[in-house]
Parts: C-alpha cells; sequence; structure tokens
C-alpha cells in the first residue's frame, strides 16, 4: 500500500492586474483559493495538512464557506457554481449555471439560505442570487454595465447586497426579493473588492483609484474614506475586516498591506505598513487579503501567502509559497536533509523538505523555462524550450553562477552522467547531442527523433528511445557512439528511460502505457506485462535498493512495482495528481515524491505487498 503522507501544496492562481479573493473559516482556521481546476484547503496553524477538491470541469476561480462551515460553494470561469460538503468526501450537492462567464465572487447569507454570485455574463446579467438549495432567483440585479468584480450580503437583518466592478460603480440593493435602491460614482476608476463589517453597521470598497471608501450599511450613505495621506501609491485589491468590525487591511500593486483603524467619524486612521518580504519585482505586488482569528493573510503576485499576527504586526511573516503551474520535473539533492528539487514550466526552481515543507525559491539571474533537470551536490544541470543546457550552481539557498551552451536543438529529454558529471547527453528530433561541461563535443545524427535517453554512470553506456519506439543501446567511445543492440518490444514512442541504481537494469516507458524493466547485461526482458497505466506514462523513478520502481501517468496514477514480483502484484495511487503525474523520485527504499500538473507535491510511504 501506498500511504499519503505529505502534500506540498500548489499557491494561488493570480493575474497580473486583478486581485484575488480569498475566504477561510474561523472555526478551522481553514483558508481557501484555487488553481486550475482544484480548491485548495490550508490550515493556518498547520501549514502541510493540505484538502484538494478537483471536481470543476473548468478552471475553480473563487470558493466560500457557508456560515455554519459545512458547506462550500466554488465557482469556476464556465459560470457554474458547484455547491459540496466540508466532509465526507466532498459530497456534490447542487450545481447551477449561474452567470454566461467567469465568476469572480461569491458570498452566503448569514443565515445560510442564500447565495450571491457575481462576475461576467451577457447584457446586464452580472449579479445572481438564489436559494441554495433549489436554485430559485431572489431579485433582479440591475445597474451594472461591466463585469461585477466583487459582491458581499449584509450580515444582518435587515439583508443588503452590495456589489462592484468595471463600470466603476458601486451598487447597492434591499430586499429579499432583492431589488436596486441606488449607485455610488465616487471610485473613478475598477472597483476591485466590496466588503460588510462582521456587526453589519459599515461596508467598505477598494478600487484602482488607490482610495477606500466607508459606507452606512443600512442605507448605502457614503461616510467616510481611507486616509489618502498615508494611502496606497497603487491599485488596491482586496479588503479585509477584523473579527471585532474595528480595522481594515488592504493589499495594494505598491507591494504592501495597510492596517487601518476605522474611526468613530468613519474615517481610516493607518496603523501599520505591512512590507512585504521579498526583491521588490512584480511578483511582490499584493493582490489578494484575509484577516482571520489573530492571523492577517496576504498573498503576492507571484503566489506567496504571507502570514502576519494581528496582534504583533511588528513580528515578522511566516511564508508559504510554492508553485503555480504544472511541476514537470523532480530531483533529490544527495545529503542528510534530503531537500527535493522541484521545477516547474515558468522556470521556478523551489526547495523543499520533508516535515518541513517550503524551504525557499532559488532565484535565478535568467528565468528561463525547464524542461528537464538533474541535480547534483552543488550544480544543477537544465534544459527548456530555449534551446540551451543550463549548469547553475547552487550556493546554499541560492543560485550562483550560470553558464549555457545554446545546441540549436529543442531538447526533448536530458541525461547526467553521475559518476562523471561533466558528461551530458541531450536528445532530440535529429539524435543527440554531447556535452562535456558546458562545450558542445558532438551533436550526433541517428536517423530517427530521440524521444529520451538515459547514460551510464560511469558515461560509458548510453540508451536512446526513439519515436518508433525502439530502443538503441550505444557504447559511449570518446565523443562518438557505436550502436550495440537495437531492442525492440514497446509500441509507441518512447517517454522515459532510466538505469537502476546499481546499473544491473534499465526501465523504459512509452506514450502507449506499457512499462519494461530490461536486464543490462543480457538485454532480456526482466519484468514485463507492465500495462496497467491507461495513458502516456510520463515519468518513472527507482528506490535506492533498485528493488521498487514507480511510474506516472497522464491517467492522474502512480503505481509503484516490485522487480522481484509479478506485476501484477502492483500498488496503485489512483488520483494522485489532477491532469496527470509528471515528476517522481525516491527519497529513501519506502519514500516516494511525486509531482503533477495541479503543481502539488505529494510524499507517499510505500508498503509492499507481501
Amino acid at each position: 500500500m501506498a500511504e499519503l503522507k505529505e502534500t506540498f501544496a500548489c499557491v494561488p492562481s493570480t493575474e497580473r492586474g486583478r486581485g484575488i479573493l480569498i475566504s477561510g473559516d474561523a472555526k478551522s482556521n481553514s483558508i481557501l483559493y484555487c488553481n486550475g481546476r482544484s480548491v485548495m484547503f490550508r490550515y493556518l496553524d498547520r501549514p502541510l495538512e493540505v484538502k484538494v477538491y478537483g471536481e470543476h470541469m473548468y478552471p475553480a476561480t473563487v470558493a466560500r464557506y457557508s456560515p455554519n462551515g459545512e458547506w462550500i460553494a466554488s465557482g469556476d470561469v464556465s459560470g457554474t457554481v458547484r455547491i459540496w460538503g466540508t466532509h465526507n468526501d466532498f459530497v456534490l450537492k447542487k450545481e447551477y449555471r449561474v452567470l454566461s462567464g467567469r465568476i469572480d465572487d461569491i458570498q452566503w447569507s448569514a443565515d445560510g439560505e442564500r447565495i450571491v454570485a457575481s462576475g461576467d455574463g451577457k447584457g446586464t446579467s452580472f449579479v445572481r442570487a438564489f436559494v441554495w438549495d433549489s436554485g430559485s432567483n431572489v431579485g433582479e440585479f440591475d445597474g451594472h454595465s461591466k463585469r461585477v468584480l466583487s459582491c458581499a450580503f449584509k450580515p444582518t437583518r435587515p439583508f443588503r447586497i452590495v456589489s462592484c466592478g468595471e463600470d466603476f460603480l458601486v451598487n447597492f440593493y434591499e430586499g429579499p426579493p432583492f431589488k436596486f435602491k441606488l449607485s455610488h460614482r465616487e471610485h473613478s476608476n475598477f472597483v476591485n473588492c466590496i466588503r460588510f463589517s462582521p456587526d453589519g453597521n459599515r461596508f467598505i470598497s477598494v478600487s484602482s483609484d488607490k482610495r477606500g471608501l466607508l459606507y452606512d450599511a443600512k442605507t448605502a450613505d457614503m461616510t467616510g474614506e481611507l486616509s489618502s495621506e498615508d494611502g496606497h501609491k497603487g491599485s488596491i485589491y482586496a479588503v479585509s475586516w477584523s473579527p471585532d468590525s474595528k480595522r481594515v487591511v488592504t493589499v495594494s500593486a505598491d507591494k504592501t498591506a495597510k492596517v487601518w483603524e476605522i474611526s468613530a467619524d468613519n474615517n481610516g486612521k493607518l496603523v501599520k505598513t505591512l512590507a512585504c518580504p521579498g526583491s521588490g519585482g512584480v511578483n511582490d505586488m499584493l493582490v489578494g487579503c484575509l484577516w482571520q482569528n489573530d492571523h492577517i493573510v496576504t498573498v503576492s503576485l507571484g503566489g506567496s501567502i504571507f502570514l502576519y499576527s494581528s496582534s504583533d504586526l511588528d513580528k515578522a511573516p511566516l511564508e508559504l509559497s510554492g508553485h503555480m503551474k504544472n511541476i514537470n520535473a523532480l530531483a533529490l539533492l544527495k545529503g542528510p536533509s534530503k531537500v527535493i528539487l522541484s521545477t516547474s514550466y515558468d522556470g521556478q526552481i523551489i526547495k523543499w523538505l520533508q516535515g518541513i515543507g517550503f524551504s525557499g525559491k532559488l532565484e535565478r539571474s535568467v528565468t528561463t523555462q525547464i524542461k528537464c533537470f538533474e541535480a547534483l551536490e552543488g550544480e544543477i544541470v537544465a534544459s527548456g524550450f530555449d534551446n540551451k543546457v543550463w549548469r547553475i550552481r547552487l550556493l546554499g539557498d541560492q543560485c550562483g553562477d550560470a553558464d549555457s551552451v545554446d545546441i540549436a536543438k529543442q531538447p526533448n529529454d536530458l541525461s547526467l552522467a553521475l559518476l562523471s558529471p561533466d558528461l551530458v547527453m541531450v536528445s532530440h528530433d535529429t539524435g543527440v547531442t554531447l556535452l562535456r561541461g558546458t562545450k558542445v563535443v558532438s551533436t550526433i545524427d541517428l536517423g530517427f527523433t530521440a524521444t529520451a535517453c538515459t547514460i551510464a554512470p560511469n558515461g560509458n553506456e548510453a540508451v536512446v528511445g526513439g519515436k518508433d519506439g525502439k530502443l538503441h543501446v550505444y557504447s559511449v567511445m570518446g565523443d562518438t557512439l557505436k550502436e550495440e543492440a537495437v531492442l525492440e518490444k514497446h509500441r509507441g514512442p518512447i517517454t522515459v528511460i532510466h538505469y537502476s541504481p546499481d546499473v544491473s537494469m534499465f526501465a523504459s516507458a512509452d506514450s502507449n502505457r506499457e512499462v519494461v524493466v530490461w536486464d543490462r547485461a543480457s538485454h532480456e526482458i526482466k519484468v514485463k506485462n507492465m500495462l496497467y497505466h491507461t495513458a502516456r506514462v510520463n515519468c518513472l523513478a527507482w528506490s535506492p535498493n533498485n528493488s521498487l520502481i514507480a511510474t506516472g501517468s497522464l491517467d492522474t496514477c502512480v503505481i509503484i512495482y516490485d522487480v522481484d514480483k509479478p506485476a501484477d502484484q502492483r500498488i496503485t495511487v489512483k488520483g494522485a495528481h489532477l491532469g496527470g503525474v509528471y515528476g517522481l523520485v525516491f527519497t529513501d527504499d519506502h519514500t516516494v515524491v511525486s509531482s503533477g500538473e495541479d503543481a502539488c507535491i505529494r510524499i507517499w510511504t510505500v508498503t509492499p505487498k507481501k
């Protein structure tokens, strides 16, 4: 069996020039955010405890707990709202097509009976409120002419709904059934977020015009604003009230969060400016926030989540970070701490530690997209979509000098001779290229498209897989290759090949879902009938003791085989990663790490079948 031990979560999906509206549940001290089709649960006092809801058919955009914490309403880019339980495997209760376009915000009424959703639509249909268990409408929401970015439900009776959006308007509705009452036009740019205070006495709107305006919750009269003297120097993307309704936190494109005291005269006086840790680049813009219990949560454009203590604003924040995009490769830095390195298509390289999680981003002077990489003590060798092979030195928590060489071909795979790490083989559409250091020593036309390759640790042998499904075994003789054997078993393009740690075997996999383990000396098949995936095999990894092999596939599964047992005694982890598994590495004989399109990393403890 394989037991899930840890999940290193993805970060929220963000978009330049737009805020994100995260939410949470005070009782469980958890927050919700979206990435791709996943709705992520993170527990602020237990960062390694993560739950994922992945049932949306389209990318999810926003999710909210019901007031009693038993239900969650989540919306997606298709305009669909799904209502599902927080327990019992997230059982789906209801699903409604609410708008014709993207859902940007969702709010529950305080009694948990109604939901209001806003976003993109057609005509004047940018806001809709409905009874959650029947879907019946509870009002008409005229008054907006463009996308409505945020909406809110007054938490006390008499119920009111407010909304704001790209038409610069703040609209106020009375009900139920809800009907338009009045509009405010004081903002001069997109109004990004609107929120009622928990006591139901006020609401606040924040805008890309750098202003935050305060209103009376019963009459909708504008009563004050956040001090412009200490105000943000960039667009304000989100706002959240403190639980006692006396303060708010705002976040901005100026890379700061500000805590404001709301005075008796309904104006906002600055209490503290919270600087976002980081290098000061574009990704440090702050686009989301939440005030929950003693935590102030901020989210940067790069996806990093910062947890501040509201009772000690001078205390440095805790950073929770990770990948936002598909994690396409994993590597293990040998050593006592078992540092896991991961890279995603956007070029990020992140360090992780078992039992701790996020351990830092490896900042690089040139952020190129990485397709495949291998790690050594003190060095990373990577290839990407820029036709280059990079050697990046590691200096503690940062990337040091990087040398690159343009091989003038799009790399399909890369393999490093671990005992002779100067030697690198790169496969591409016409054959392979051999490098020593960052010098191309030969580019060899093999007469076929080389889709995958592996080179023996001592650098004297290589196996190259082709688009035709054949494996070609070569002796490496100086800067040339001599073909020793052609192995035919696969019925689809080879996707991955790896030698076992003791180099007595090698394993190969193809896009036609088959895996084969070969004896290196005799070239005979050692394990056959490994045909249990239902789609292309993307990755494979060997355990250090050479006894287990793990495979990951587009079918979302990880399968673990024991090479000394029949293939039908495999261990299967179903749904390991939504969208497919793209990276695997063993940290010891019984622990395998996986990554995938869901931008998450999971650590599994493997107990072989008796």
